[in-house]
Protein backbone atom coordinates (compact mmCIF):
# COMPACT_ATOMS: atom_id res chain seq x y z
CA UNK A 1 0.00 0.00 0.00
CA UNK A 2 1.37 3.34 -0.78
CA UNK A 3 1.29 7.06 0.91
CA UNK A 4 -1.70 7.90 -0.84
CA UNK A 5 -3.41 4.88 -0.60
CA UNK A 6 -3.17 4.56 2.79
CA UNK A 7 -4.14 8.61 3.30
CA UNK A 8 -7.28 8.16 1.84
CA UNK A 9 -7.99 4.74 3.06
CA UNK A 10 -7.77 6.38 6.73
CA UNK A 11 -10.09 9.66 5.62
CA UNK A 12 -12.59 6.78 4.53
CA UNK A 13 -12.45 5.06 8.09
CA UNK A 14 -12.63 8.38 10.08
CA UNK A 15 -16.11 9.24 7.55
CA UNK A 16 -16.87 5.66 9.02
CA UNK A 17 -16.54 6.61 12.49
CA UNK A 18 -18.73 9.95 11.94
CA UNK A 19 -21.15 8.79 10.03
CA UNK A 20 -21.98 5.98 12.35
CA UNK A 21 -21.36 7.14 15.82
CA UNK A 22 -23.19 10.20 18.03
CA UNK A 23 -20.95 13.16 17.74
CA UNK A 24 -21.78 15.33 20.73
CA UNK A 25 -18.68 17.18 20.98
CA UNK A 26 -19.90 21.09 21.37
CA UNK A 27 -17.12 22.43 19.19
CA UNK A 28 -17.51 19.83 16.58
CA UNK A 29 -20.48 20.25 13.58
CA UNK A 30 -20.73 18.22 10.11
CA UNK A 31 -20.47 21.13 6.85
CA UNK A 32 -22.88 21.22 3.95
CA UNK A 33 -21.21 19.49 0.86
CA UNK A 34 -20.86 23.04 -0.95
CA UNK A 35 -18.51 24.01 1.46
CA UNK A 36 -16.71 21.13 1.78
CA UNK A 37 -15.99 21.42 -2.09
CA UNK A 38 -14.96 24.94 -1.99
CA UNK A 39 -12.88 23.83 1.19
CA UNK A 40 -10.91 21.16 -1.57
CA UNK A 41 -11.09 23.49 -4.33
CA UNK A 42 -8.18 24.93 -6.28
CA UNK A 43 -8.20 28.04 -4.44
CA UNK A 44 -6.28 26.26 -1.90
CA UNK A 45 -3.17 26.89 -4.86
CA UNK A 46 -3.39 30.57 -4.83
CA UNK A 47 -1.15 32.39 -2.83
CA UNK A 48 -2.50 35.41 -1.53
CA UNK A 49 -0.75 37.85 1.47
CA UNK A 50 -2.47 40.88 1.89
CA UNK A 51 -6.05 42.14 1.72
CA UNK A 52 -8.46 42.51 -1.69
CA UNK A 53 -7.13 45.40 -3.98
CA UNK A 54 -3.36 45.30 -1.56
CA UNK A 55 -1.85 41.73 -2.20
CA UNK A 56 1.96 41.22 -2.14
CA UNK A 57 1.58 38.45 -5.34
CA UNK A 58 -0.15 39.12 -8.44
CA UNK A 59 -3.10 37.01 -9.87
CA UNK A 60 -5.20 37.77 -7.20
CA UNK A 61 -7.97 39.75 -9.34
CA UNK A 62 -10.47 36.94 -8.46
CA UNK A 63 -9.18 36.11 -5.14
CA UNK A 64 -10.05 39.75 -4.23
CA UNK A 65 -13.68 39.15 -5.52
CA UNK A 66 -14.31 36.53 -3.51
CA UNK A 67 -12.90 37.42 -0.28
CA UNK A 68 -15.14 40.97 -0.61
CA UNK A 69 -17.99 38.22 -0.90
CA UNK A 70 -16.84 36.90 2.19
CA UNK A 71 -16.27 40.19 4.07
CA UNK A 72 -19.71 41.97 3.09
CA UNK A 73 -21.54 38.62 3.93
CA UNK A 74 -19.50 38.41 7.43
CA UNK A 75 -21.03 42.40 7.56
CA UNK A 76 -24.77 41.89 6.60
CA UNK A 77 -24.68 38.53 8.75
CA UNK A 78 -23.54 40.14 12.41
CA UNK A 79 -24.55 43.50 11.45
CA UNK A 80 -21.10 44.56 11.74
CA UNK A 81 -19.30 47.70 9.61
CA UNK A 82 -15.71 45.66 9.80
CA UNK A 83 -15.20 42.33 9.27
CA UNK A 84 -11.62 40.28 8.81
CA UNK A 85 -11.73 36.92 7.48
CA UNK A 86 -8.66 35.75 7.36
CA UNK A 87 -8.08 34.14 10.78
CA UNK A 88 -6.95 30.80 10.61
CA UNK A 89 -8.44 30.23 13.93
CA UNK A 90 -10.34 31.86 16.82
CA UNK A 91 -7.52 31.63 18.71
CA UNK A 92 -5.52 33.39 16.20
CA UNK A 93 -8.26 36.08 15.74
CA UNK A 94 -7.89 36.57 19.97
CA UNK A 95 -4.35 36.72 19.13
CA UNK A 96 -4.97 39.79 16.51
CA UNK A 97 -7.17 41.56 18.93
CA UNK A 98 -4.56 41.46 21.54
CA UNK A 99 -1.69 42.60 19.32
CA UNK A 100 -4.15 45.00 17.74
CA UNK A 101 -5.68 46.61 20.94
CA UNK A 102 -2.83 46.39 24.50
CA UNK A 103 0.58 45.83 24.91
CA UNK A 104 2.61 42.96 26.51
CA UNK A 105 2.74 43.48 30.18
CA UNK A 106 -1.22 45.26 29.97
CA UNK A 107 -3.41 43.58 32.31
CA UNK A 108 -6.64 41.69 30.51
CA UNK A 109 -9.26 40.50 32.35
CA UNK A 110 -11.18 36.99 31.13
CA UNK A 111 -13.09 34.34 31.97
CA UNK A 112 -11.35 31.57 34.54
CA UNK A 113 -10.83 28.40 32.17
CA UNK A 114 -12.01 26.07 34.77
CA UNK A 115 -15.11 27.91 35.06
CA UNK A 116 -15.77 27.45 31.15
CA UNK A 117 -13.57 29.93 29.66
CA UNK A 118 -11.01 29.71 27.00
CA UNK A 119 -6.87 29.10 26.73
CA UNK A 120 -6.70 32.72 25.21
CA UNK A 121 -8.54 34.02 27.49
CA UNK A 122 -5.51 34.58 29.99
CA UNK A 123 -4.74 31.00 30.79
CA UNK A 124 -1.34 30.97 32.05
CA UNK A 125 0.19 27.58 29.71
CA UNK A 126 -1.28 30.01 26.96
CA UNK A 127 0.42 33.14 24.86
CA UNK A 128 -2.75 35.03 26.74
CA UNK A 129 -1.31 34.37 30.02
CA UNK A 130 2.42 34.46 29.53
CA UNK A 131 2.84 37.92 27.35
CA UNK A 132 -0.42 39.77 28.91
CA UNK A 133 -0.92 39.99 32.92
CA UNK A 134 -4.22 37.74 33.86
CA UNK A 135 -7.21 38.49 36.23
CA UNK A 136 -10.47 36.43 35.80
CA UNK A 137 -13.75 36.46 36.53
CA UNK A 138 -15.77 33.00 37.33
CA UNK A 139 -19.27 31.43 38.18
CA UNK A 140 -21.02 31.96 41.29
CA UNK A 141 -20.65 28.36 43.06
CA UNK A 142 -24.52 28.29 44.47
CA UNK A 143 -26.06 29.35 41.00
CA UNK A 144 -23.44 28.37 38.02
CA UNK A 145 -23.76 31.17 36.82
CA UNK A 146 -21.40 34.13 36.19
CA UNK A 147 -20.70 36.17 39.18
CA UNK A 148 -21.50 39.66 37.79
CA UNK A 149 -21.31 41.42 40.70
CA UNK A 150 -17.66 39.95 41.73
CA UNK A 151 -16.41 40.27 37.96
CA UNK A 152 -17.33 44.41 38.80
CA UNK A 153 -15.20 44.59 41.73
CA UNK A 154 -12.34 42.82 40.74
CA UNK A 155 -12.20 44.92 37.45
CA UNK A 156 -12.52 48.34 39.33
CA UNK A 157 -9.73 47.24 41.61
CA UNK A 158 -7.60 45.87 38.78
CA UNK A 159 -8.38 47.94 35.76
CA UNK A 160 -7.48 45.63 33.02
CA UNK A 161 -6.96 47.47 29.63
CA UNK A 162 -8.92 44.42 27.87
CA UNK A 163 -11.74 42.96 29.13
CA UNK A 164 -12.99 39.42 26.79
CA UNK A 165 -15.91 37.84 27.49
CA UNK A 166 -17.75 34.65 25.92
CA UNK A 167 -16.88 31.00 26.68
CA UNK A 168 -15.73 27.52 26.01
CA UNK A 169 -18.37 25.65 28.59
CA UNK A 170 -21.10 27.91 29.45
CA UNK A 171 -24.58 27.00 29.24
CA UNK A 172 -26.13 30.08 29.77
CA UNK A 173 -26.26 33.32 27.78
CA UNK A 174 -24.30 36.21 28.60
CA UNK A 175 -25.03 39.77 29.51
CA UNK A 176 -23.28 41.62 27.50
CA UNK A 177 -24.81 44.93 28.60
CA UNK A 178 -22.75 44.86 32.44
CA UNK A 179 -19.66 43.96 30.72
CA UNK A 180 -20.04 47.11 28.56
CA UNK A 181 -21.10 48.98 32.24
CA UNK A 182 -17.66 48.37 33.93
CA UNK A 183 -15.88 48.87 30.61
CA UNK A 184 -16.80 51.92 30.27
CA UNK A 185 -16.33 52.92 33.88
CA UNK A 186 -12.93 51.85 33.93
CA UNK A 187 -12.39 52.58 30.56
CA UNK A 188 -11.66 49.05 29.10
CA UNK A 189 -11.61 47.38 25.96
CA UNK A 190 -14.35 45.07 25.68
CA UNK A 191 -14.34 41.80 23.73
CA UNK A 192 -16.58 39.07 23.37
CA UNK A 193 -15.63 35.95 22.05
CA UNK A 194 -18.53 34.29 20.57
CA UNK A 195 -16.58 31.01 18.70
CA UNK A 196 -19.57 28.73 20.36
CA UNK A 197 -22.25 30.64 19.91
CA UNK A 198 -22.18 32.46 16.54
CA UNK A 199 -25.02 30.24 15.04
CA UNK A 200 -27.39 31.16 18.04
CA UNK A 201 -26.67 34.56 17.58
CA UNK A 202 -27.35 35.52 14.38
CA UNK A 203 -30.33 33.78 14.16
CA UNK A 204 -31.24 36.07 17.06
CA UNK A 205 -31.65 33.23 19.64
CA UNK A 206 -28.89 34.59 22.25
CA UNK A 207 -28.50 38.08 23.25
CA UNK A 208 -26.27 39.79 20.34
CA UNK A 209 -22.57 41.59 21.16
CA UNK A 210 -23.19 44.22 19.17
CA UNK A 211 -23.39 47.34 20.51
CA UNK A 212 -22.11 46.76 23.46
CA UNK A 213 -18.79 44.98 22.87
CA UNK A 214 -16.15 47.08 21.13
CA UNK A 215 -15.18 43.94 19.03
CA UNK A 216 -16.14 40.46 18.20
CA UNK A 217 -13.87 37.21 17.55
CA UNK A 218 -15.14 33.80 16.54
CA UNK A 219 -14.67 30.48 15.10
CA UNK A 220 -16.58 29.61 11.45
CA UNK A 221 -17.40 26.01 12.60
CA UNK A 222 -19.07 24.61 15.78
CA UNK A 223 -22.83 26.28 15.82
CA UNK A 224 -22.33 28.35 12.68
CA UNK A 225 -21.74 25.02 10.80
CA UNK A 226 -18.69 26.80 8.36
CA UNK A 227 -15.06 25.80 7.57
CA UNK A 228 -12.53 25.81 10.35
CA UNK A 229 -11.34 28.93 10.69
CA UNK A 230 -11.47 32.37 12.95
CA UNK A 231 -13.20 35.76 12.18
CA UNK A 232 -12.70 39.34 14.00
CA UNK A 233 -15.73 41.95 13.56
CA UNK A 234 -16.29 45.51 14.91
CA UNK A 235 -19.76 46.95 14.93
CA UNK A 236 -18.90 51.23 14.99
CA UNK A 237 -15.42 51.82 14.08
CA UNK A 238 -13.17 54.17 17.02
CA UNK A 239 -10.05 55.41 16.86
CA UNK A 240 -7.55 53.74 19.16
CA UNK A 241 -4.07 54.90 20.68
CA UNK A 242 -1.57 52.98 20.42
CA UNK A 243 2.08 53.92 20.52
CA UNK A 244 1.27 57.03 20.86
CA UNK A 245 -0.65 57.07 17.54
CA UNK A 246 -4.39 56.92 16.87
CA UNK A 247 -5.55 54.42 14.77
CA UNK A 248 -8.98 53.62 13.22
CA UNK A 249 -9.37 49.91 15.44
CA UNK A 250 -9.97 47.95 12.09
CA UNK A 251 -6.65 49.49 10.47
CA UNK A 252 -4.92 48.29 13.48
CA UNK A 253 -6.46 44.53 13.23
CA UNK A 254 -5.64 44.57 9.99
CA UNK A 255 -2.19 44.89 10.50
CA UNK A 256 -2.54 42.61 13.58
CA UNK A 257 -3.37 39.65 11.74
CA UNK A 258 -1.16 40.21 8.44
CA UNK A 259 1.61 40.81 8.36
CA UNK A 260 1.29 40.84 12.73
CA UNK A 261 0.58 36.97 13.42
CA UNK A 262 0.42 35.73 9.76
CA UNK A 263 1.35 35.54 6.72
CA UNK A 264 -0.72 34.21 3.63
CA UNK A 265 -4.37 33.68 3.50
CA UNK A 266 -6.55 30.27 2.88
CA UNK A 267 -8.70 31.52 0.27
CA UNK A 268 -10.11 28.34 -0.41
CA UNK A 269 -10.83 28.32 3.63
CA UNK A 270 -12.11 32.31 3.32
CA UNK A 271 -14.48 31.06 -0.05
CA UNK A 272 -15.96 28.20 2.07
CA UNK A 273 -17.05 30.64 4.99
CA UNK A 274 -18.52 32.98 2.46
CA UNK A 275 -20.98 29.71 1.92
CA UNK A 276 -21.63 29.56 5.10
CA UNK A 277 -22.32 33.18 6.01
CA UNK A 278 -24.85 32.68 3.19
CA UNK A 279 -26.41 29.54 4.48
CA UNK A 280 -26.60 30.99 7.72
CA UNK A 281 -29.01 33.53 6.59
CA UNK A 282 -31.38 30.92 5.38
CA UNK A 283 -34.64 30.04 6.71
CA UNK A 284 -33.63 26.61 6.67
CA UNK A 285 -30.93 27.71 9.34
CA UNK A 286 -32.90 29.53 11.60
CA UNK A 287 -35.04 26.33 11.82
CA UNK A 288 -31.68 24.50 12.41
CA UNK A 289 -30.61 26.77 15.27
CA UNK A 290 -34.13 26.60 16.88
CA UNK A 291 -33.51 22.83 16.90
CA UNK A 292 -30.26 22.95 18.52
CA UNK A 293 -31.36 24.44 21.41
CA UNK A 294 -34.30 22.66 21.73
CA UNK A 295 -32.49 19.69 21.45
CA UNK A 296 -30.16 21.17 24.30
CA UNK A 297 -32.83 21.50 26.81
CA UNK A 298 -34.53 18.34 26.01
CA UNK A 299 -31.07 16.24 26.69
CA UNK A 300 -30.04 18.13 29.55
CA UNK A 301 -33.98 17.60 31.12
CA UNK A 302 -33.42 14.19 30.45
CA UNK A 303 -29.70 13.68 32.01
CA UNK A 304 -30.92 15.68 34.94
CA UNK A 305 -34.00 13.43 35.45
CA UNK A 306 -31.50 10.36 35.14
CA UNK A 307 -29.45 11.88 38.31
CA UNK A 308 -26.97 14.39 36.61
CA UNK A 309 -25.63 17.68 37.64
CA UNK A 310 -26.00 19.90 35.13
CA UNK A 311 -23.81 23.17 35.84
CA UNK A 312 -26.27 25.68 36.38
CA UNK A 313 -29.44 23.71 35.97
CA UNK A 314 -29.81 23.42 32.38
CA UNK A 315 -28.73 25.20 29.20
CA UNK A 316 -29.85 28.31 27.21
CA UNK A 317 -27.84 27.54 23.95
CA UNK A 318 -26.35 23.90 22.40
CA UNK A 319 -23.97 23.29 25.44
CA UNK A 320 -24.37 21.37 28.16
CA UNK A 321 -21.67 20.66 31.18
CA UNK A 322 -22.09 17.29 33.33
CA UNK A 323 -20.79 17.62 36.97
CA UNK A 324 -19.85 13.41 37.34
CA UNK A 325 -19.00 13.53 40.74
CA UNK A 326 -21.46 11.91 42.11
CA UNK A 327 -21.51 9.52 39.66
CA UNK A 328 -18.07 7.64 40.59
CA UNK A 329 -16.97 8.27 37.83
CA UNK A 330 -13.89 10.94 36.34
CA UNK A 331 -14.38 13.21 33.09
CA UNK A 332 -11.66 11.10 31.70
CA UNK A 333 -12.92 7.51 32.62
CA UNK A 334 -16.39 8.46 31.02
CA UNK A 335 -15.05 10.08 27.81
CA UNK A 336 -12.94 7.30 27.10
CA UNK A 337 -15.65 4.62 28.09
CA UNK A 338 -18.21 6.53 26.07
CA UNK A 339 -16.46 6.19 23.00
CA UNK A 340 -15.99 2.75 22.94
CA UNK A 341 -19.86 2.60 22.66
CA UNK A 342 -19.64 5.42 19.82
CA UNK A 343 -20.38 8.24 22.00
CA UNK A 344 -18.15 10.90 20.97
CA UNK A 345 -17.61 13.83 24.33
CA UNK A 346 -14.99 14.87 25.78
CA UNK A 347 -14.01 15.50 29.59
CA UNK A 348 -14.22 18.95 30.84
CA UNK A 349 -13.44 20.68 33.90
CA UNK A 350 -16.43 21.77 36.09
CA UNK A 351 -16.16 25.16 38.54
CA UNK A 352 -14.46 24.24 41.23
CA UNK A 353 -13.21 20.97 40.35
CA UNK A 354 -10.52 18.87 42.19
CA UNK A 355 -9.20 17.05 39.93
CA UNK A 356 -6.89 17.70 37.11
CA UNK A 357 -7.41 19.47 33.64
CA UNK A 358 -5.74 15.94 32.07
CA UNK A 359 -8.56 13.94 34.82
CA UNK A 360 -11.53 16.53 35.40
CA UNK A 361 -14.85 15.56 37.03
CA UNK A 362 -17.03 16.43 34.02
CA UNK A 363 -17.47 16.00 30.31
CA UNK A 364 -19.11 18.74 27.80
CA UNK A 365 -21.95 17.65 25.49
CA UNK A 366 -23.19 19.53 22.52
CA UNK A 367 -25.91 19.34 20.39
CA UNK A 368 -25.04 21.30 16.65
CA UNK A 369 -23.51 18.29 14.93
CA UNK A 370 -26.67 15.75 15.75
CA UNK A 371 -28.81 18.71 14.91
CA UNK A 372 -27.16 18.69 11.52
CA UNK A 373 -28.12 15.17 11.63
CA UNK A 374 -31.36 15.53 11.69
CA UNK A 375 -32.11 14.66 15.70
CA UNK A 376 -34.81 16.54 17.46
CA UNK A 377 -36.47 16.32 20.88
CA UNK A 378 -37.94 12.80 21.42
CA UNK A 379 -33.97 11.81 20.28
CA UNK A 380 -32.64 12.84 22.97
CA UNK A 381 -34.33 10.76 25.84
CA UNK A 382 -32.58 7.38 23.71
CA UNK A 383 -29.46 9.28 23.97
CA UNK A 384 -29.31 9.88 27.79
CA UNK A 385 -30.50 6.36 28.19
CA UNK A 386 -27.38 5.78 26.34
CA UNK A 387 -25.36 7.62 28.13
CA UNK A 388 -26.32 6.49 31.16
CA UNK A 389 -25.89 3.07 30.55
CA UNK A 390 -22.28 3.17 29.24
CA UNK A 391 -21.47 4.99 32.67
CA UNK A 392 -23.48 2.54 34.96
CA UNK A 393 -22.20 -0.46 32.94
CA UNK A 394 -18.40 1.33 32.30
CA UNK A 395 -16.93 -2.91 33.10
CA UNK A 396 -19.59 -4.50 31.14
CA UNK A 397 -17.84 -4.76 27.48
CA UNK A 398 -20.71 -6.80 26.28
CA UNK A 399 -23.24 -4.48 27.80
CA UNK A 400 -21.55 -1.53 25.85
CA UNK A 401 -21.00 -3.73 22.63
CA UNK A 402 -24.84 -3.87 22.60
CA UNK A 403 -25.24 -0.69 23.19
CA UNK A 404 -22.83 0.62 19.98
CA UNK A 405 -24.63 -1.64 18.28
CA UNK A 406 -28.04 0.00 18.85
CA UNK A 407 -26.08 3.26 18.33
CA UNK A 408 -24.82 2.34 14.46
CA UNK A 409 -27.80 1.29 13.86
CA UNK A 410 -29.76 3.87 14.71
CA UNK A 411 -27.46 6.58 13.22
CA UNK A 412 -28.25 4.63 9.74
CA UNK A 413 -31.66 6.44 9.70
CA UNK A 414 -29.37 9.94 9.70
CA UNK A 415 -27.42 10.66 6.54
CA UNK A 416 -25.09 13.70 6.34
CA UNK A 417 -26.48 17.17 5.93
CA UNK A 418 -26.63 18.23 2.21
CA UNK A 419 -28.35 21.20 0.51
CA UNK A 420 -28.84 22.82 -2.67
CA UNK A 421 -25.67 25.24 -3.67
CA UNK A 422 -25.65 28.26 -2.79
CA UNK A 423 -23.54 30.70 -4.45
Amino acid sequence: MNHKDNIYSLIEKEKDRQLRGLELIASENFVSSDILNVIGSILTNKYAEGYPNKRYYGGCEIIDKIEQIAINRAKKLFKANYANVQSHSGSQANTAVYLASIKPGDIIMGFDLSHGGHLTHGASVNFSGSIYRSIFYGLNKETGLIDYEKMSLIAIEKKPKLIICGASAYSRDIDYKKFREVADYIGSILVADIAHTAGLIVTGLLNHPFPHCNIITSTTHKTLRGPRGGLILVGNDFEHEKSLKKQKMSQLIDKAVFPGCQGGPFENIIAAKAIAFKEAMTKEYLFYAKQIIRNAKALSKSLMDKGYNIISGGTDNHCILVDLRNKNITGKEAENILVTADITCNKNMVPFDNKSPLITSGIRIGTAAITTRGLKENDMENIANWINEVIINKSNNLKIKNIKNEINNFMKNYPLFNNKILN
